[in-house]
C-alpha cells in the first residue's frame, strides 16, 4: 500500500473505531507505540510490538468510554510519515470524570505497514 493509502485506512478506522482490524492489518507486528507520558504507573509511555498495542488499546477500553470523537483527514509529511489530529471526550468508567482530549498523532509507515505511532497531547 502506498503512504496515501495507510493514512487514509489509518483515518478511516478510526472515525469507524475499527481498530482491532486496523492493528491487523496495517501495522507491523514490530510496530512501536510512544504516548507523551504514561497513564498509569504501571505502564510504560512506549509499547512495543503487537501484543504490546493491543494491551495498551484493552487496558484504555477497560478504563474509558470514549465519546465525541473527531479524526482529521491525514496531513502528510515526506515518503513515510502522516499526521492526524484527534479530539475526544474521555470519560471515566469508575468515577464518570470527563476529559476534553485532543492530540496530534505523528504515523512512520514502512514497507506498508505502520511502524511507528507518536502522540503528543496537552497535560
Amino acid at each position: 500500500m502506498t503512504l496515501d493509502e495507510i493514512a487514509n485506512a489509518v483515518v478511516e478506522m478510526n472515525r469507524s473505531g475499527e481498530l482491532d482490524a486496523l492493528l491487523a492489518n496495517h501495522y507491523s507486528p514490530d510496530c512501536v507505540s510512544v504516548e507523551a507520558y504514561s497513564m498509569d504507573p504501571s505502564m510504560s509511555a512506549e509499547s512495543k510490538g503487537m501484543e504490546a498495542m493491543k494491551a495498551k488499546h484493552a487496558w484504555w477500553d477497560s478504563m474509558m468510554e470514549m465519546r465525541d470523537v473527531t479524526v482529521s483527514d491525514p496531513m502528510i509529511h515526506g515518503e513515510d510519515r502522516f499526521a492526524v489530529i484527534f479530539g475526544m471526550t474521555a470519560v471515566e468508567k469508575q468515577s464518570g470524570k470527563e476529559h476534553k482530549m485532543q492530540e496530534v498523532g505523528i504515523f512512520t509507515v514502512a514497507d506498508g505497514k505502520v511502524v511507528r505511532e507518536e502522540f503528543f497531547y496537552g497535560r
